[in-house]
């Protein structure tokens, strides 16, 4: 048990520097041309950080995990602007379901990184969450990347999620990966277990 719990906090280790590093680049962009943004994005970073500080097995509100995804994606428009366009259809999600931090953050920068970078033009992100019997079900969509296209970290992301994911919840939870012709999705499922600070 001790090696399993050192292993899930080596996974969430491993998020975090690479996190920051893209985070500082992000602020980096914009200090000289929009410092006021700078500044916004600077506190959006404290914010997420403070979250992630929590041991890695410590089960959050998914209250909490979708705030810290807003304040994500928030930075990352202040960097993007019009390219990076964000649809939330998260209104029927159980917000006192317990998840693990920065679940959805990896693949929220993923999703940034191959749908919205990789296009001149940028693109849509979608954020879909709903409740399935005894399930929460939570799915990430971005436009696929261009062929020949390629960013680092996407494999090692999952791997990372997933693991931690089935260290918390069992079998039974799962993170999917599906495409069709246009568009690439992540598809996190959790049992419904309610958080008890809620």
């Amino acid at each position: 048990l001790a090696q399993s719990e050192a292993r899930v906090q080596a996974l969430q280790a491993r998020i975090q520097p690479h996190f920051l590093f893209n985070s500082l680049n992000t602020i980096a962009s914009l200090v000289h041309d929009d410092p006021e943004n700078a500044e916004a994005a600077t506190l959006d970073l404290a914010d997420i950080f403070r979250g992630s500080m929590r041991r890695a097995d410590q089960l959050i509100p998914l209250r909490a995990e979708l705030n810290l995804a807003r304040q994500y994606l928030d930075m990352e428009q202040r960097r993007l602007g019009e390219r990076l366009e964000v649809e939330w259809r998260v209104d029927d999600l159980p917000l006192a379901a317990a998840v693990l931090p920065l679940m959805l953050q990896p693949l929220l920068e993923n999703a940034v990184a191959h749908g919205i970078q990789a296009h001149p033009e940028g693109g849509k992100l979608t954020v879909y969450g709903r409740a399935e019997g005894d399930q929460v079900v939570i799915t990430i969509g971005n436009p696929l990347a261009p062929q020949g296209y390629s960013a680092k970290g996407h494999g090692i992301a999952i791997d990372n999620i997933r693991e931690r994911l089935v260290y918390a919840f069992g079998p039974r939870a799962q993170l999917l990966i599906n495409r069709d012709k246009e568009q690439f999705y992540a598809v996190m499922v959790v049992p419904y277990v309610e958080h008890s600070d809620h």
